[in-house]
């Protein structure tokens, strides 16, 4: 999609632009794809190097590592992507303190984990399912996968005990979304769009620094 969204910014010419996309962006085909992005977005804006950062370290309590190129109408300096806040938090701070039962898997289902984390053990793939504990510093990466078995994220329950999936209010906190926000679709569409979501509290940060970009530059043409 990412001609589509040239075309818009070509067309509209926004005065700024934040864009999103997996890690694997920086190094795919050799960052030739990444260039060949950055080349077209230059021709019209100011787009500094893009930055990968991890939700971690702003105060969530999931590693997600993504990508963010930011673009400006006009240049007025080097734009500073935001520092890490590392508040420190760990995955228990955005558990529900009672979640219902129907998250905790079937016995059938967490056998099934088992035997696939075994079997892909030996094949080398090293991934079956991924069992977080309360006390850990983060989550893996929630997926808009995770309605399928939530095999990324797991919550220990302790001992001899079956584990539970996320609900989809813990998916939205670990997001970074306020528990005011409201949940008006499926489970299924809740965590597909919890999953492809960006974490909240990244993206008020770097919005943040493009602001006061923003108002610098502006402060500065009509000073001109």
């Amino acid at each position: 999609l990412f001609f589509n969204i040239l075309d818009i910014l070509n067309i509209k010419k926004p005065r700024a632009f934040v864009l999103e996309n997996v890690q694997n962006l920086k190094n795919h085909q050799g960052g030739k794809l990444l260039n060949k992005i950055l080349k077209e977005l230059r021709k019209n804006y100011y787009v500094p190097e893009p930055q990968v950062l991890d939700a971690q370290n702003f105060g969530l309590a999931q590693r997600r590592r993504r990508i963010f190129i930011v673009g400006f109408l006009n240049f007025n300096g080097d734009f500073k992507f935001p520092n890490p806040t590392n508040k420190t938090t760990i995955v228990k701070d955005f558990l529900d303190l009672y979640p219902p039962k129907k998250y905790i898997i079937s016995d059938l289902l967490w056998d099934s984990h088992k035997k696939r984390k075994i079997r892909n053990k030996k094949a080398g793939k090293g991934f079956g399912y991924k069992l977080t504990y309360p006390t850990d510093k983060a989550t893996i990466t929630i997926s808009a996968r995770y309605y399928k078995d939530g095999s990324e994220v797991l919550i220990s329950r302790g001992k001899n005990k079956n584990p539970r999936k996320l609900t989809e209010r813990e998916c939205a906190r670990l997001q970074g979304f306020p528990d005011t926000f409201k949940i008006p679709v499926s489970t299924v569409q809740a965590y597909k769009q919890f999953g492809n979501s960006v974490p909240v509290n990244v993206i008020e940060e770097i919005a943040s620094e493009m602001i006061n970009y923003l108002e610098f530059t502006k402060r500065n043409i009509e000073v001109a």
